[in-house]
């Protein structure tokens, strides 16, 4: 048992190079053991390209006969960019396999274990299961129920402030977060805010690292005031959605529309967009994992709604002291401490001059 949480440590350090890149695929690492050493190894890079069992199997070569291959998602068995890895992992002469969890994918979902089994190959499941199901958390969200998995990204002060009574809020948190959330933006599939921020701030809400990738910049904007050379929209049309209701400006819509940006419309609620809806066709585009950058008012609408999955609050060590100054959250909340939400599995970690708190709300 000891040896096979080594290397399935090993298979979900590999897995974790492909974070941000394999979308709307699971990220993937595979380890070959023959004797007690690695024959061959391999992470699912992109979408669409070899899996990490398959290159395993290409860097081992004859070697794989009577190996032991780890994996930390049960192999795939249906055609999709790539031929199913089971007959592959099959034909090898693996004798045994271990596997992390089973893909929650119906076009999956038990079937590469079965078949491995019943080609008698020896299969254990449930390795560091806990570990590689929060790994493939976003991709579980997704098959499962259909929506993104979504991150509520908050910078405040001790005192629970993101900005000023007037709206500044640059800058609360220190440097060392701000490059960590370019790194996060770089990994998740879009980046949402309301059109308030978008009017205050005019960021271009992309992933300024080297070598890095622009998420989808998604704008809440219920009546479409979003001007015309905002910058979320002059950096790349291509990359930019806004998600509208039907009082919209029809003229605007389609000017949009012809400089490359999508345009979402929705039935409004309240004179706002409909967020379940919105995250439904959020899944539709292929949006994995989102992460909300919003202001007060749209983190309280996805706390009010129950849509928060994880929590990222950074926590500035300055004091405001002014009880008008914005809140992280500007909805309704809860009327008492029954009531009130516990972030589960919390962690800590000092980032900087702030302290980063994460933990699950979902």
């Amino acid at each position: 048992m000891r040896d096979d949480e080594q290397w399935m440590k090993r298979a979900l350090h590999l897995a974790e190079k492909g974070r941000g890149r394999t979308s709307p695929n699971p990220m993937v690492g595979a380890v070959l053991v023959k004797n007690g050493r690695v024959i061959g190894e391999g992470f699912h890079a992109k979408a669409g390209e070899a899996h990490a069992e398959i290159l395993a199997l290409q860097q081992a070569g004859k070697k794989a006969r009577g190996a032991i291959l780890y994996l930390n998602l049960e192999p795939c068995t249906h055609y999709g960019k790539t031929p199913p890895c089971t007959p592959r992992v099959i034909d090898a002469g693996v004798k045994r396999v271990v596997i992390g969890m089973e893909d929650p994918n119906p076009l999956v979902q038990g079937k590469g274990i079965q078949s491995l089994r019943k080609a008698g190959l020896h299969v254990e499941v449930g390795i560091l299961e806990r570990e590689c199901q929060r790994l493939n958390e976003a991709f579980y969200k997704y098959i499962l129920s259909k929506k993104p998995f979504v991150m509520l990204k908050v910078a405040a002060t001790l005192d629970g402030k993101m900005a000023t009574r007037n709206g500044d809020s640059k800058w609360i948190s220190g440097e060392a977060s701000r490059r960590l959330v370019h790194k996060w933006r770089n990994q998740v599939d879009g980046v949402l805010v309301g059109i308030g921020t978008v009017l205050r701030d005019n960021p271009t809400l992309t992933a300024r690292i080297k070598g890095g990738r622009d998420p989808y910049r998604i704008v809440l904007d219920s009546q479409l005031k979003i001007p015309e050379r905002a910058q979320v929209i002059g950096t790349d049309p291509t990359k930019t959605i806004l998600i509208t209701t039907e009082i919209a400006s029809k003229d605007k819509i389609e000017i949009l529309k012809e400089r490359g940006v999508k345009v979402l419309i929705l039935d409004s609620k309240e004179g706002k967009v409909d967020l379940p809806s919105c995250l439904s066709k959020l899944h539709q585009i292929g949006v994995m994992s989102l992460l909300v950058e919003g202001g007060s008012q749209v983190n309280g609408s996805f706390l009010d709604k129950g849509l928060i999955d994880k929590l990222l609050l950074f926590l500035s060590p300055r004091v405001m002291g002014d009880p008008q100054a914005l809140g992280i959250f500007g909805g309704r909340g809860s009327s008492s401490l029954q009531k009130a939400i516990v972030l589960r599995e919390m962690k800590t970690k000092r980032i900087g001059e702030d302290l980063l708190i994460e933990g699950y709300m979902g």
